[in-house]
């Protein structure tokens, strides 16, 4: 029902200027609201909507008999609760009604005051806003001028209530944020909606020198028309926390960030990144030179010679550093620099500081990049780890950040002390990188020999990873015959103990080979040799359990006069054939199982290679880490190979090319070699009848070869020998026999029959008729040996000529 004075839900602010709306309602017998006035919303903060329907007993603090009481004329003196939770002690006067027969009420309210209990309990909230709050208040006028301050905000910002009252914010904070937190005032004012916590940065009369962080909130206040008639900011000081806050997240920052990789420099420059912009404006990083080779460093007693290693700048190109990446800087006892590494403590300079000032006076350079780009606070801190010395970190503010504190100084310690442990890590990973490596190029082969069955060139390229070295190798070994084996291995794991694990193959291979096995043979004794090595026990016997060891490897025996290749693999990457005029393709080679793993046999493939093929051989580093798919590897590294090259060296560094100026997280070894074949120019056959007669046919036969050849000088000692092979075969030996002289660096003999027996070396005694023939090769040859093979063995033997032979392995006849 609307009484008079307008619609019940018209607010105050609509009626007429200059009319007070008269505060009354009406009620039924039983006390329930039919009626509600603007005056009586005015008053007492309810709207009609709220309150018809429900007993005004309701909201009453005080029922004096009502409704029951209630008569024409009535008259008392009621309490009534506020929607704020204020108490009005009203005087209320009831009229009666009668309206379509239903009896009602008419109660006006005339002289009313707050109930006194009320009254001294908001006294006592205010006194309390304003005097003993800890949290900074200020209340604004409409225009943002301050009406009131409490205690705790004069005592903030170092401003009383009486100088700060018709003062507007940016006279007492001064800042970057200053004007946006007075336009979120000016927007509380005219939506009536409260500003959430919004972060300020500026400084205040009571610290006019250091920015400090707020958090302020903003809430409008109320008129009794209901109207905006100010606002009410609450502030507080965080910059502690702020302070904290940051300091925390440049720490985890750095956990993250620093130290990622074993490399010096690079650890350096993520100090620096992790430093700028956030605690400094320029960052250097300078560390003594023994460092950076491996070495530990002496202490500082004097002058420090440190070379750059990183820097970092809030501009473009870093124009403050005074020294180039990579130079060196000379730092002199009096320095700060010098003084903070020799006393293990930092350094804390500002502009006034008188040993500033001398430091720039003995250092103009620095004096002109000072002057240049605003410095004006600066941070010297040693980087120590385990008790030596590194070097030193220099962090520098400019103008207009404010200068460093103590706080800044514990942080950049902090920082250092984080990245110097890396920075230790990374000179000892550097030595024992260093050590590994001298240990792996010394057990790899220095030069490959010259073989005129092929020409071979080899590269080694260590991993980037944390152990930089691992078990890759290969090796070019001369065989009997003129034939050259090819090898390849890569041992599982990194670090020296791999690299060991490899000399050991790699003699063991050797060894094996000086025994003519063919190449499936060879591997069988080379897996069992790697099972044994397993099964050792460490050298410092310990509770641990030996180490498994395995390895992969492939072996290839090239021979120049078929022209054939021989190849078994132990678990390898399949070699690739650069045959003239063909392309490149990779065998269809059946892989045996890895070397240590046993159970199974190792399959030979042989193939026939024209003059001037190239075989490859690698490890499984240059086809790419293991998660790349191989056929992926294989193609990539196909394109590599049909690139033309000048020569075999040219190849491989074009075949490693891409993976040396990358990161390779596994160790490459790269063999290539390029065939040779021998004609008949060079080689010279004759087959042997089972007669001993024969061998006089044999020495004449062997000497129209030397005649042919211009070999000569070689007649005596290669008859005498062609008289004891052939002899020996024909006496314990099996048809079919073979007479075969090659013409290399040496010449070779060669007698080969059906016969696995193989010949041994004896003494005899002085009245024996025979048993002198393979004592007297060897006293007359330069090398001497058997090989079997699967029709049989062969015994060979080789002369050096006599420009050669320093002591004329060609003796003239009647000089043995």
């Amino acid at each position: 029902m609307d009484l008079p004075g307008g619609a019940a839900n018209r607010k105050p602010a609509d009626l007429p200027s200059g009319i007070e709306p008269p505060v009354a309602m009406t009620v039924d017998t039983s006390g329930v609201v039919t009626g509600w006035s603007p005056g009586a919303y005015r008053l007492l903060g309810r709207t009609s909507q709220k309150m018809v329907g429900r007993p005004l007993t309701d909201i009453m603090v005080s029922v004096n008999g009502f409704p029951s009481a209630l008569r024409d004329g009535w008259r008392d003196e009621l309490g009534m609760r506020c929607r704020d939770g204020r108490v009005l002690r009203a005087v209320v006067e009831a009229h009666a009604l009668s309206r379509q027969g239903a009896a009602e009420w008419l109660l006006t309210i005339g002289a009313c005051r707050q109930d006194g209990g009320a009254i001294a309990a908001d006294q006592a909230v205010l006194e309390w806003l304003f005097t003993d709050s800890p949290v900074p208040l200020t209340v604004y006028d409409t225009d943002q001028r301050c009406v009131r301050q409490n205690v705790a905000m004069s005592r903030m910002i170092g401003m009383s209530e009486d100088d700060r009252q018709g003062r507007e914010l940016e006279d007492v904070l001064t800042g970057p944020d200053t004007e946006d937190w007075q336009s979120r005032l000016r927007q509380v004012v005219e939506s009536g909606r409260p500003a959430t916590a919004h972060m300020i940065r500026g400084r205040t009369p009571a610290d006019p020198d250091h920015d400090h962080i707020f958090t302020a909130t903003a809430s409008p206040l109320y008129g009794r028309a209901g109207d905006v008639v100010g606002v009410c900011a609450t502030v507080r000081d965080i910059t502690d926390e702020h302070r904290d806050k940051q300091r925390l997240a440049i720490l985890n920052e750095a956990s993250a960030r620093i130290g990622s990789t074993l490399d010096v420099m690079g650890t350096a420059q993520e100090l620096a990144e992790v430093a700028v912009p956030r605690l400094a404006d320029f960052v250097s990083v300078d560390l003594l030179e023994p460092l950076l080779r491996g070495e530990e460093p002496d202490s500082v007693t004097r002058g420090a010679e440190l070379r750059r290693v990183a820097h970092l700048s809030v501009r473009e190109g870093t124009p403050e550093a005074v020294v180039a990446l990579g130079e060196v800087d000379y730092f002199p006892w009096h320095s700060p620099a010098a003084r903070c590494l020799a006393t293990g403590r930092p350094v804390l300079l500002r502009g006034e500081d008188a040993r500033s000032s001398r430091w720039f006076a003995d250092d103009p350079r620095r004096a002109r990049k000072t002057a240049q780009y605003g410095f004006h606070s600066w941070m010297f801190v040693p980087v120590r780890a385990r008790g030596l010395p590194l070097g030193v970190a220099l962090f520098c503010r400019s103008r207009p950040a404010e200068p460093f504190e103590q706080a800044d100084v514990e942080l950049a310690e902090e920082l250092v002390s984080r990245a110097a442990v890396s920075l230790d890590n990374a000179r000892r990973f550097t030595r024992e990188r260093g050590a590994a490596l001298t240990l792996q190029r010394s057990l790899l082969p220095g030069r490959l020999p010259q073989q005129s069955a092929l020409e071979a060139a080899g590269r080694y390229l260590p991993a980037t990873s944390r152990y930089g070295v691992g078990g890759d190798w290969f090796d070019v070994i001369p065989l009997s015959g003129a034939r050259v084996a090819l090898v390849v291995g890569d041992v599982a794991g990194h670090g020296i103990q791999a690299s060991a694990t490899m000399g050991r193959l790699r003699t063991a291979v050797r060894t094996l080979a000086d025994v003519d096995l063919p190449p499936d043979e060879l591997l069988i004794h080379l897996s069992d040799l790697v099972a044994q090595l397993g099964d050792e026990e460490p050298f410092e016997a310990d509770d641990s359990a030996p180490t498994a060891i395995w390895a992969t490897a492939l072996y290839a025996i090239y021979d120049p006069v078929s022209g054939r290749a021989s190849f078994a693999s132990a678990g390898h990457p399949p070699p690739a054939v650069l045959a003239p005029g063909n392309g490149t393709r990779f065998l269809e080679l059946e892989p045996g199982p890895p070397l240590g793993l046993g159970g199974l046999q190792f399959d030979v493939c042989d193939v026939d290679l024209p003059e001037g093929s190239e075989i490859v051989l690698y490890t499984d580093g240059l086809i790419g880490p293991r998660d790349r798919d191989v056929d992926e590897g294989l193609e990539q590294l196909r394109r590599r190979l049909a690139r033309p090259s000048a020569s075999l060296r040219t190849r491989c560094d074009d075949v490693l090319g891409d993976l040396s100026s990358g990161h390779p997280a596994d160790d490459v070894a790269l063999l290539i070699a390029r065939t040779h074949t021998f004609g008949e120019d060079r080689v010279a056959v004759l087959d042997v009848p089972v007669d001993p007669a024969f061998v006089a046919d044999a020495r004449s036969w062997a000497r129209g070869r030397l005649v042919a050849w211009e070999m000569e000088e070689a007649d005596f000692v290669t008859e005498l020998v062609v008289s004891e092979l052939v002899t020996n075969a024909i006496r314990y030996g099996a048809p079919p026999i073979q007479l075969r002289l090659v013409r290399d660096s040496t010449l070779i003999c060669e007698a080969s029959d059906a016969s696995s027996t193989a010949p041994h070396l004896r003494r005899a005694q002085l009245f024996d008729e025979g048993g002198r023939g393979l004592l007297l090769i060897a006293q007359v040859t330069d090398r001497w040996g058997t090989r079997q093979n699967r029709h049989g063995k062969t015994i060979w033997c080789e002369q050096k000529s006599s420009e050669d032979s320093g002591r004329g392995l060609f003796p003239a006849p009647g000089s043995l």
